[in-house]
């Protein structure tokens, strides 16, 4: 018998979110403060969701955290200190599957190899593997067929990064998310301490070590075997050292669940966050943190509840709420199975049945999902437009329990969604195999707004139904403003950068006239109304209404608040107490 006590549920507290990083509006954290002060903006937020360059980062917009101190350049203690008097409390990251190789943690081991107490603090790839695999040409094991097939790639390729140790031995480690080996540039003054060398064979070994990293990308043991054997009185050795400390490595590395020192910085970093006044803690590529030889390494079971629950036992220590952040399937319930365990969770499904709800003019997709939420009693953080794509992978079926489960929408209509966001000027991100093939797309990079056809009835009509939907309602900057795809930004950054095609920071100056158009002021008072009205703190009802129609009521003892709504022409009002008196009403040609 299981005598396991029932999950705890962990509450979210009420009203709307803000998102943005440090320095969407302005140049830092107090220019959104400023902006969050103005006389239109009051009574519009109780929280502030912060991305996490609020920490010292080096890649991937943030999340790949040096440290979590405050980054000054962006963030200050008076900052903090003014949202506390604002009375809105702030949600920040812990990234807990990786840390940047720029940590204290990994240079100290770049520095001192097996000697660094933090040799165990990143997960050693052929350690981990063996037993479970064959040691291939790049000095690393290649899990057996029966296990590679179980990993989840988010990169094309093996998720590893190799090191040269000071000792000049490689080291292989885990490296789910992002990894490069740069050089710096090698010049003929980095052999001058060999003895014997002379001027003409420093330059030669500069030249072709710049070429031979030119055309492979990498310079790897054999290419300095290579060199040595070519010039006789040098050994391997020798360069070695002269090179391995012009090697410089970017990238996120995985952290070693197994180790205790792992779980104490975990319990150190959530009693900082807490410090720094936050309430809520997304983490951040948790399904990813445990990792065991034979099962996925993406949300296996029991080992990922297993250190969840370890997590929520230290964030009670500290007040704070945490939820798992997690893209999975509609169709696989792990949605269902964390909500179970009393997890708040993100509605990565909203997003794209709201665009196909008003493409489409039907909401019977839309009012499935707001069915399941009531039915399961989910606790759920939902929005629009995000720091990240627009998730269109959720919403696809999937095998549970044996069965196929579908989808919130079929494949047909998800394809037609993508397409038609594809058609408006969005960009697509994949998913790869071990082999770099891509085995489906993952999300689509667009603002909100663009992704709708940049009309903005359906904007405020979607703004709408999100403060109407049960939940926290999070608001993205750019989609407030009714920003559009940012093509330039997104080219800079070519395929990883797709995702800055919805990160446009904005002025001052376009924040004070962006507040005098009608789709920002429009969007404010429905913001406003789920701020501050206690009906949101009531009971849901779904009005019966046609296929075309959304119509949501909710019920206070203080308050009333009912929406009718047209998913074909997009017109919408809603009401106070019964349909007799009218709060607010926008129609299209208005």
């Amino acid at each position: 018998m299981d005598n396991k006590s029932p999950p705890v549920r962990q509450s979210l507290p009420t009203g709307v979110m803000f998102n943005a990083y440090p320095d969407s509006i302005g140049s830092k954290l107090s220019d959104t403060i400023d902006f969050l002060k103005h006389p239109e903006m009051r009574g519009s937020f109780s929280l502030f969701y912060i991305l996490p360059t609020f920490f010292h980062s080096d890649l991937d917009r943030g999340f790949s955290i040096i440290d979590y101190d405050l980054n000054e350049e962006l963030v200050s203690q008076e900052d903090l200190d003014a949202l506390n008097e604002l009375g809105i409390s702030i949600k920040l990251d812990l990234v807990l599957n990786h840390l940047s190789v720029r940590s204290p943690q990994f240079v100290d081991l770049l520095e001192k190899g097996n000697d660094s107490p933090n040799k165990d603090f990143f997960i050693d790839w052929n350690e981990f593997w063996k037993g479970h695999g064959t040691m291939g040409e790049h000095d690393y094991i290649v899990p057996d067929k029966e296990y590679l097939d179980k990993l989840f790639m988010r990169k094309p390729g093996m998720p590893v990064l190799t090191l040269r140790l000071p000792d000049g031995s490689l080291k292989t480690y885990w490296n789910t998310f992002y990894q490069k080996v740069d050089f710096d540039e090698i010049t003929e003054s980095d052999f001058e301490h060999i003895k014997d060398i002379t001027p003409e064979l420093a330059q030669e070994l500069a030249h072709h070590i710049k070429v031979v990293i030119k055309d492979k990308g990498q310079l790897e043991s054999a290419d300095l075997e290579e060199i040595a054997n070519r010039n006789g009185q040098l050994s391997k050795e020798d360069l070695i050292a002269a090179v391995c400390h012009k090697r410089e490595y970017l990238g996120q590395m995985d952290l070693n669940a197994r180790s205790e020192k792992v779980w104490k910085f975990y319990d150190e970093t959530l009693g900082k966050l807490s410090g720094y006044g936050a309430r809520i803690i997304r983490l951040d590529a948790f399904a990813y943190l445990h990792k065991e030889p034979g099962k996925p390494n993406f949300f296996n079971r029991p080992g990922t509840w297993d250190y969840l629950e370890r997590l929520r036992g230290m964030a009670q220590k500290y007040g704070l709420v945490i939820f798992p952040e997690i893209h999975s399937e509609y169709g696989s319930g792990i949605h269902e199975e964390i909500a179970r365990e009393g997890y708040p969770i993100y509605d990565f499904f909203f997003p794209g049945l709201v665009i196909n709800a008003l493409d489409r003019g039907l909401n019977g997709a839309l009012l499935d999902w707001i069915n399941d939420i009531c039915v399961h009693d989910l606790q759920t953080i939902n929005m629009l437009g995000s720091h990240d794509g627009i998730p269109v992978l959720d919403l696809k079926g999937n095998m549970l329990g044996g069965t196929y489960r579908p989808g919130l929408l079929s494949d047909e209509l998800i394809d037609e969604t993508v397409q038609r966001i594809m058609d408006r000027g969005g960009l697509t991100k994949n998913l790869y195999d071990a082999d770099g093939k891509k085995i489906d797309y993952y999300q689509v990079n667009a603002t909100f707004f663009s992704a709708l056809g940049e009309d903005e009835q359906k904007l405020l009509l979607a703004r709408a139904i999100q403060m109407f939907m049960p939940g926290v309602p999070q608001v993205w900057y750019l989609d407030l403003f009714a920003g559009t795809n940012d093509y330039e930004a997104a080219h800079r950054g070519r395929t990883a950068g797709h995702k800055e095609i919805n990160r446009t920071t904005l002025t001052m100056e376009d924040v004070e006239s962006g507040l005098r158009r009608p789709i920002v002021k429009n969007q404010i008072e429905l913001i406003r109304l789920r701020n501050t009205s206690p009906a949101f703190t009531g009971n849901l009802k779904v009005l019966d209404a046609d296929r075309n129609q959304l119509n949501l009521c909710w019920e206070h003892p203080e308050e009333t608040l009912i929406l009718k709504s047209n998913l074909r022409d997009h017109d919408f009002v809603i009401y106070k107490g019964d349909e007799n008196n009218i709060l607010m009403a926008f129609e299209r040609d208005s």
